[in-house]
């Protein structure tokens, strides 16, 4: 599937560069034209020298309001702990004239952002009273703050029964406003706030006449609320995912009935709303998040927001890549989702190598539904349909793009002929709009009921849904079997819904829908890092709509099943939350080491983990390390540690200077006179690069420099395995034995890959290192691609 070659990937990448060239001389220097600028005000992120501030002024705020911009009206957001600088309404040449001041580092225009949208603890080997969970507490006193759409407090998933206080290092409040206070809050969920001020100011600039170009709506509280109560169902979904306590007798009309809890039960919860139902998320406003949460006080973050345009942003125009090296910076561990635009390659998100990147696997458990067809054949479905069902009965079966093109076949608004669907079952295919949407076009259109076929892009990947009609999808074979049915007879069908199925095997497997590799930024560093359930998840869900999150479902539910890498990502920051409770000590990429190294690549047949795109086994583009195994990771053995001035050295070996690290990292740097290479970051993965317009030994050979810190017993000697995956490329490790003892607690090594690149296929050669003591396996992904001239 991998079919870019990394040619394609040269390409992208100077594409890519030249694009954001042009961006970054658009806003970090903001030439003027010739041409008068634009009176109409935009929203900007100004990143400020810290150390300008003229004694005179009490605070930066009152720097910026009096010197800096020419209304204390236009400024939206102060940032002053993962970030110095503000946010402002300003016109272009007001931004000009504030570059032009050295006290000034940068300035980049505010962007919306989009969110990536129960089982899975026992998935991840999580069990009662053993294991992480009893050593760690269930997270107990550990902090998860939560950006996203806000929280819907009054489920069982935030009680706070039989927790002990507030931790004292807790900083934050919870906010009040419409239908939210402080009475909302408790020993569980302990702080809320939410971020509007960008939001608001997109929309007056969309209401004055669009200059923003956003789309964005006004706010309106009988659809949304201002304050941190969840309009939109995902902020609970994912916080409740993260660290809810044990709900009984959760279900979601009557599918996964169980005990609903979150990876980390007993961790504190901190929600900052800063994405609005229908409107997306503020850069401003995420960055306020970022924050505002660090100066609260949480120990973990989990984020499921993403860009939206398909284009990664270099690191110093990316607010979320900012806000999180301050957070790290901070000792924050930070979980991010990877996105849903997979199984393209190069479709990850999230890149920093600062943050996690989660991508999607399946989990053991699903909601079959079999589609009947008049000549007995059944083709295997799933759906999440609650409603009445169709019953024995059999019903025409229709597809609208035979005869009404391409909005039919999609069934888009407005699109279907009643006279044609009417009384039948409606072939929907997938795409360009939600797929619960389609299925209320062929409801209001009087279709019985509706079958959603995969395309080839989507292949075999199925994800239920809380359809308001009887629906159910099928994948790509399927799909096309059913067109062939009815373009061939008069064909009739009826769909049978069978509930949940526990136990499935393969699983897990890496979901379809989620990003890829390689990294299209910096691809010596491997993305995403790893995986995590993120199909048919159960966690909370708000009152304020129903499952479908359609405006005319007003259906209640107290949880919801959802799909999206946004599932897979709270996941992995409940993982996080457990190992700081059990190593308070640990860093953030100690902790991200530990999860990665210990990650399955075997599924519960004990087979390779397989791709649900193509049926085949999975590689590190898809699955990074592997996928999430919470039985290992408490005692990993070895870690690969990272600190901020690793991160620097980082940001220097791919070509920023020392005013642009700043931008990202806030303290003033210097890079060193000899640059150091990417790869030469402790990072547990290994991504190696080749340049095949390069001659002699520099074209055919990487190294790798890492250091390990033995985290287990102090005694112990570990050895080196490595396996490729084609004969054309070796690696070998030296030292190949590392031994550790009381007063030897770090120890380096040094990895080569060497090949001819004729050898490396454009998909990429594969393999790992693993090291091993007897009783620890601390597992590394080797990737090796090639760079192609163009």
């Amino acid at each position: 599937m991998h079919s870019h070659s990394l040619k394609t990937l040269s390409k992208r990448k100077m594409a890519s560069s030249l694009f954001f060239l042009f961006v970054a001389l658009q806003t970090l220097t903001l030439v003027s034209s010739s041409e008068p600028p634009s009176p109409l005000k935009k929203t900007y992120i100004i990143r400020v020298d810290e150390r300008s501030k003229p004694s005179i002024f009490p605070s930066h705020a009152d720097w910026y309001s009096a010197s800096l911009i020419s209304s204390p009206a236009d400024l939206l957001h102060v940032y002053d702990t993962v970030f110095h600088g503000f946010s402002a309404s300003l016109t272009p040449s007001e931004v000009s004239s504030l570059l032009r001041r050295p006290e000034i580092l940068a300035a980049f225009e505010d962007r919306r952002r989009r969110l990536h949208t129960t089982r899975s603890p026992q998935f991840l080997g999580l069990r009662n009273q053993q294991g992480l969970w009893s050593d760690s507490d269930y997270g107990s006193d550990v902090i998860v703050g939560v950006l996203d759409t806000g929280v819907w407090p009054e489920r069982r998933s935030f009680s706070d029964f039989n927790l002990g206080p507030i931790p004292s290092k807790w900083k934050g409040v919870c906010e009040s406003g419409v239908r939210f206070g402080p009475s909302n809050c408790n020993r569980k969920l302990i702080g809320a706030r939410f971020f509007s001020r960008g939001h608001d100011a997109a929309a007056a600039v969309a209401d004055v006449g669009g200059g923003g170009g956003f789309g964005t709506v006004q706010i309106n509280d009988t659809v949304e609320f201002r304050s941190p109560r969840d309009a939109d169902g995902h902020g609970s979904h994912t916080a409740s995912t993260a660290a809810g306590r044990h709900a009984f007798q959760a279900s979601m009309s009557g599918y996964a009935l169980g005990i609903a809890k979150g990876v980390a039960p007993k961790a504190r919860v901190a929600v900052y709303k800063v994405c609005w139902k229908d409107s997306g998320c503020l850069d401003s406003d995420i960055l306020a998040g970022f924050d505002r949460a660090v100066s609260d006080g949480v120990d973990v973050i989990s984020i499921s927001i993403g860009g939206g345009d398909g284009v990664a942003s270099p690191y110093y125009l990316d607010p979320i890549a900012i806000g999180s090296f301050g957070a790290a910076s901070h000792g924050v561990f930070i979980a991010s989702s990877a996105g849903n635009d997979g199984p393209t390659g190069m479709s990850v998100t999230n890149l920093a190598p600062w943050m996690t990147s989660v991508g999607a696997g399946t989990i053991d458990r699903t909601f079959p539904a079999d589609v009947v067809l008049g000549d007995g054949r059944r083709l295997a479905g799933v759906s999440l349909y609650s409603g009445k069902s169709l019953g024995a009965n059999m019903y025409p079966i229709v597809y609208p793009g035979k005869a009404g093109g391409l909005s039919a076949s999609l069934c888009m608004e407005n699109s279907l002929d009643p006279k044609l669907v009417k009384g039948k079952i409606v072939i929907c295919d997938r795409g360009s709009s939600p797929r619960v949407s389609k299925g209320l076009v062929v409801k209001e259109a009087g279709g019985a009921g509706m079958i959603l076929a995969n395309g080839i892009s989507n292949g075999e990947g199925l994800v239920g849904d809380a359809h308001v009609l009887p629906a159910c999808a099928v994948g790509s074979a399927e799909g096309d079997a059913l067109k062939a049915y009815v373009a061939s007879s008069s064909a009739t069908a009826t769909i049978q819904f069978k509930g949940t199925i526990v136990g499935v095997r393969p699983a897990p497997v890496v979901a379809s829908f989620s990003g890829r590799g390689p990294n299209g930024l910096t691809p010596e560093v491997l993305k995403p890092d790893l995986i995590a359930p993120g199909v048919n998840i159960l966690a909370a869900w708000t009152d304020a709509v129903g499952p479908t999150g359609l405006d005319s479902d007003t259906r209640k539910t107290e949880f919801n099943i959802l799909s999206g890498t946004s599932m897979a990502c709270p996941h992995v920051a409940g993982a996080a939350a457990l190992l700081r409770s059990a190593h308070p000590g640990w860093s953030p990429a100690a902790v991200r080491s530990a999860l990665m190294t210990t990650a399955n690549v075997v599924d519960n047949r004990l087979q390779p983990v397989v791709d649900e795109a193509t049926g085949k086994a999975a590689s590190p583009y898809d699955f990074g390390a592997g996928h999430l195994n919470l039985d290992r990771a408490m005692d990993p053995g070895l870690v690969y540690d990272i600190g901020a001035q690793d991160y620097v050295s980082f940001l220097c070996s791919i070509g920023y200077d020392a005013k642009t690290v700043q931008v990202i990292s806030r303290q003033p740097v210097g890079c060193p006179a000899r640059k150091p290479a990417p790869e030469s970051l402790n990072y547990p993965s290994f991504s190696a690069v080749f340049d095949s317009s390069r001659k002699g030994r520099a074209a055919s050979r990487k190294t790798f420099v890492r250091t390990v810190t033995n985290v287990g017993a102090p005694n112990a000697v570990y050895k080196a395995t490595v396996v490729m995956n084609s004969k054309g490329v070796t690696a070998t490790v030296r030292p190949g034995r590392l031994v550790f003892s009381e007063s030897v607690k770090v120890q380096r090594f040094a990895l080569v890959v060497s090949g001819d690149t004729s050898s490396i296929v454009s998909d990429g050669v594969f393999g790992s290192l693993t090291w091993t003591d007897g009783k620890h396996v601390v597992r590394s992904p080797i990737v090796v691609s090639r760079v192609e001239p163009l």
